[in-house]
């Protein structure tokens, strides 16, 4: 099994360098191939940007093998050819954007299941914002106000990301809506990988509080928390 890195948002801000960084070594150094899912972002046309700002991002931190992939509806979700390139990755990146949107396009996809058998050989699947929200057994879609089923590479979770600014402001509903769930709010520019232990460390500027058990706790950079 690989590992998994959620991040709260302002992706590809200075601050993010820490996370992604452990990111690429752990997907095996400057050559591993990183591809980037910039599916979040085809709703308002803006994937091709976002995807391209992946690229330059990763490649000035070093990585050599960057490419953003055009998954960006169920037919090409479903197209063997991009299924192909995530099964020859090393390093899965999912942007934010319309969180939704991101959710019901991977699900049950070619795409998807590419991604799952990457990760089941111990590749590394990150996601900021949307990208990290659907990667929960449970996401929230604020345009409807309600909860859907996530991709659930995190069980029994629901992110709550750019916590620092509007993210916290979801969480009095959340905690009553679904009390047997862990929220984890996870502040823009931080984020929080995990080990074969199932523990998670916090990298990056800000924190990332946990809502569980009707109890709030927070972890600095460095902490470290079960889940």
């Amino acid at each position: 099994m690989g590992t998994l890195l959620l991040e709260g948002g302002a992706e590809f801000g200075g601050a993010m360098r820490e996370p992604d960084l452990k990111a690429i070594e752990l997907a095996g150094g400057w050559d591993a191939p990183i591809r980037i899912i910039p599916t979040a972002a085809a709703p308002d046309h803006n994937d091709r940007r976002a995807g391209n700002n992946g690229i330059r991002w990763f490649e000035h931190l070093g990585a050599r093998d960057v490419e953003s992939i055009p998954l960006i509806d169920r037919d090409s979700a479903n197209d063997e050819r991009i299924a192909q390139t995530f099964r020859d990755a090393r390093l899965i990146y999912m942007l934010g954007g319309f969180t939704h949107y991101l959710g019901q396009t991977l699900r049950d996809s070619r795409a998807w299941r590419a991604v799952l058998e990457t990760y089941q050989q111990g590749a590394v699947i990150a996601g900021s914002s949307a990208g990290a929200m659907v990667m929960c057994e449970q996401y929230y879609d604020p345009s409807q106000g309600q909860i859907h089923p996530g991709l659930d590479l995190v069980p029994s979770s629901l992110v709550l990301p750019h916590h620092d600014t509007f993210g916290k402001n979801w969480a009095p509903r959340l905690t009553s809506m679904i009390p047997d769930v862990t929220l984890i709010g996870i502040d823009e520019q931080t984020g929080m990988l995990n080990d074969s232990q199932g523990r998670w460390t916090v990298y990056g500027k800000g924190s990332v509080t946990l809502y569980t058990g009707g109890t709030k706790t927070t972890f600095n950079r460095g902490g470290t928390f079960s889940l």
